[in-house]
């Protein structure tokens, strides 16, 4: 077991080896850099590198907190998690958690092809993609054909954007760090609005995001993607790029010109841009949300879930979690159950701002 900062450059680079060689895409989040930026936030961020013989076989990123409760690196933030094992038959899962001295592991974002912890998983959910490997015009041609009035309009309205505002521009690569904090604070008000925990309100958050934004490595690069109009920002995105994916995260826009939809113009200029940079998918995560609908060219499935081992720990896992996990299944299952939920975090959060 070490601390992600302890790992050497053999290391890291065993580990992108090993990545490369998977069958899963090259999504940013299973990088050693996003262990590290991590690591460096987190106090309890640990790797275990697995040997097989006095061969490295793989590593399991993970944070420890109390009784040896474990859980996915970055967990509540990451959109891909998971172990980077060579191919073959994993080891034991318990086996691997007594070695950690782990009482339970638990995931929400464990991405397909993680057989060490699918048996485990609870719920299985949709990631939203949009595959352009095929270049930026296939995929509009494709939208063109499955919803022509949203491209036709969102189109529109981007015209419309910079007759009334001003010139528009998107820039894919960002890196002016105002530009990043403007973001911050219209998440901020976005999950404030709509009756969410604030993510920016942690500060551990906003040091890993200003960490990655700061990270430009082939398979891990943090790249901030701003739509100006005359001159201002009026929609961001930051996320984890690699070789071959765009991992979304945090996007936002200024409510102030909401009718233009510059949310949905930025994804498309950022499709666009990540197609011309040779990436070939948009991985927009877990959750439902009509612009994803919209946008979607398909979905990879991830799993939610955790792994325990007998003792005091996974018992206050069990009883921390569980039936948190099943009552919010309960409720996504149940449509008008859901909408009567979010509209009373609305409330809430409207109730707090008073």
């Amino acid at each position: 077991m070490l601390r992600p900062g302890e790992l050497g450059e053999g290391d890291r680079e065993h580990w992108r080896e090993l990545r490369a060689k998977s069958h899963a895409p090259r999504n940013p989040f299973m990088e050693p850099e996003f262990t590290e930026a991590v690591g460096r936030v987190r106090p309890g961020a640990r790797v275990a590198v697995v040997y097989e013989g006095d061969e490295t076989a793989g590593f399991l990123p993970y944070e420890r907190g109390p009784l040896g409760q474990g859980r996915a690196i970055g967990l509540g933030v990451s959109d891909c998690q998971g172990a980077v094992l060579r191919q073959g038959p994993p080891p034991d899962t318990r086996q691997l958690l007594r070695a950690c001295s782990l009482s339970s592991f638990a995931f929400d974002n464990l991405e397909a092809d993680q057989p060490l912890f699918t048996p485990y998983a609870a719920e299985s959910y949709a990631s939203h993609v949009i595959d352009v490997a095929a270049g930026y015009p296939a995929y509009e041609r494709d939208l063109r054909t499955r919803s022509p009035k949203f491209l036709k309009t969102t189109l529109a309205k981007e015209r419309r954007l910079g007759r009334q505002v001003g010139d528009v521009r998107f820039v894919f690569d960002e890196r002016d760090p105002a530009a990043l904090r403007t973001l911050m604070a219209w998440k901020s008000a976005q999950y404030r609005r709509t009756g969410r925990r604030d993510r920016f309100a942690q500060r551990w958050i906003t040091g890993l995001v200003d960490s990655l934004a700061a990270t430009r490595t082939p398979e891990c690069t943090g790249t901030l993607s701003v739509l100006y109009a005359g001159g201002q920002p009026v929609a961001a995105h930051f996320g984890l790029r690699s070789s071959t994916v765009l991992a979304c995260w945090f996007p936002a826009y200024d409510i102030q010109v909401a009718k233009y939809s510059p949310g949905l113009v930025l994804h498309l200029r950022m499709a666009e841009a990540a197609a011309a940079e040779g990436i070939g998918l948009l991985d927009m995560g877990r959750g439902a949300a009509e612009y994803k609908d919209s946008l979607k060219t398909g979905e990879l499935p991830v799993h939610e879930g955790a792994v325990t081992r007998r003792g005091a720990g996974a018992a206050l896992y069990w009883l921390g979690r569980e039936p948190a996990r099943r009552a919010q299944g309960f409720v996504r299952g149940r449509p008008r159950l859901a909408s009567l939920a979010a509209r009373t975090l609305k409330g809430a959060a409207r109730l707090r701002k008073a």
